[in-house]
């Protein structure tokens, strides 16, 4: 069917494959699946990068393997969970060591880090893609997107719209502002997986997601899994001073809402749990802020203006 999206190839076709097994707790449609696996449940999920679409074609190979996994890890943490392992997918138009051992490199280095063991895969030769599956354990309650409720308060991590801005600054090519505005590009090449936010905040949020393709559409998943209106607050989602240095306030704020990339996270709880949303952000040393709130009603309203959805982020299949 011509026109539609990513999303509707998967509800559509994708989204009740194969036999129907009682150990299947969630399925498709929110940031990992969920299964039991004799002890703490098990969550799995998986992405896939392609060269020239999630990264940029002169994008050094160690950089390309740390944000493979990086991705991943973001989904993990949007629900709670402990990363374990990985399988790993790489296709290559050559068998080119020169690129692998960077590649591995920067995988490798970021899988210590988070104690994730990359157990098998599979290597084909074709355009230069990534696929990554990640399993993790439930480390309390699974943080889910269908969880929101009206009075619940809407809460964001980081920096939003700075990556976005980051691959701006990438593609510009020049060192002197590849120097000038580091920070914004290491946030896209390099996102900080909020693996600890996500299991402080098991238990405290109502839901929550990862902010893969930009805060309107991905907030969106929210209200929309949880039939609920979120209401963001202009003036609590102000930017940050050097995104709104580099792209002045009313990109800013385009890029903070539908720029995409940023795997920070979004999520809601109720208002009686502030103080404990907060005492998590401090065990995670996570910066976070609350931005809106959950009311009746559906969509994302930027103040009292609804986003709609062709302006809510980045889809695969849009012209």
């Amino acid at each position: 069917m011509a026109g539609c999206s990513e999303f509707d190839l998967i509800d559509r076709y994708l989204a009740r494959l194969g036999a129907g097994r009682d150990d299947v707790v969630l399925g498709p449609g929110d940031d990992a699946a969920i299964t039991r696996g004799g002890g703490k449940p098990l969550l799995m999920a998986l992405d896939t990068l392609v060269e020239g679409v999630h990264f940029p074609v002169d994008l050094p190979a160690e950089w390309i393997g740390y944000r493979a996994l990086a991705v991943n890890l973001s989904d993990i943490a949007a629900m709670g969970g402990e990363p374990c392992w990985a399988l790993l997918g790489l296709t290559l138009p050559a068998p080119d060591e020169a690129w692998v051992a960077p590649f591995a490199e920067g995988l490798g280095r970021l899988a210590r880090a988070f104690g994730v063991a990359v157990i098998g895969g599979d290597v084909t030769r074709g355009p230069l893609t990534v696929s990554l599956q990640i399993t993790g354990r439930a480390t309390g309650p699974a943080l889910r997107r269908d969880g929101a409720s009206v009075g619940d308060r809407v809460w964001i991590s980081g920096r939003p719209g700075e990556a976005a801005a980051g691959l701006g600054v990438w593609q510009q090519g020049d060192a002197r502002e590849q120097a000038r505005w580091q920070g914004l590009r290491q946030a896209f090449i390099a996102p900080r997986p909020r693996v600890a936010l996500g299991q402080a905040l098991a238990g405290v949020a109502s839901a929550a997601i990862d902010l893969s393709d930009g805060l309107a559409a991905d907030a969106g998943h929210i209200a929309a899994r949880s039939g609920v209106a979120l209401h963001l607050d202009p003036s609590c989602c102000r930017p940050s001073a050097r995104l709104l240095r580099w792209a002045g306030e009313a990109g800013a704020y385009r890029l903070q809402l539908g720029g995409g990339d940023d795997y920070e996270l979004c999520f809601t709880a109720p208002a009686e749990a502030d103080a404990a949303v907060r005492a998590a952000a401090r065990r995670a040393r996570s910066p976070v802020r609350c931005i809106g709130e959950v009311g009746d009603g559906e969509g994302i309203w930027w103040g009292d203006h609804r986003i709609g959805e062709a302006a809510a982020g980045y889809r695969h299949f849009s012209v």
